[in-house]
């Protein structure tokens, strides 16, 4: 088994949803994060003034599979969230020794 987190813009969140259901991903957590990589922030102007961003929005989604839905998960995240400018995000994939499902002691693939 493998996780999958992916650092992906917020309004791809939904393209990216809808694919990887598609491909019989059945559960995924979402999380509002912020940071910034080789973008670095950018300015914006508010009532006149111009403050830098140092933080930018985006969501992280972490997502625990078999090994066989591992790269086709991938290829789905890299095709959903794709917008082809700087700030698309970045997708880790780490094994995962154990998962146990609390509510009925299932382990591992079982409980995933």
């Amino acid at each position: 088994m493998k996780k999958i987190e992916a650092i992906i813009k917020p309004f791809k969140l939904d393209e990216v949803r809808e694919a990887l259901s598609e491909i019989g991903v059945t559960g995924l957590t979402v999380t509002e994060v912020k940071g910034f990589g080789r973008q670095k922030g950018h300015t914006e102007l508010y009532r006149g003034a111009e403050y830098v961003v140092d933080f930018l929005p985006k969501v992280k989604l972490e997502i625990v599979i078999g090994d066989d839905l591992v790269e086709r998960s991938i290829e789905v995240i890299i095709n959903a969230a794709r917008t082809g400018k700087i700030g698309d995000g970045k997708i880790f994939v780490m094994p995962v020794e154990q998962v146990i499902r609390i509510r009925t002691g299932e382990t591992n693939e079982d409980a995933v």
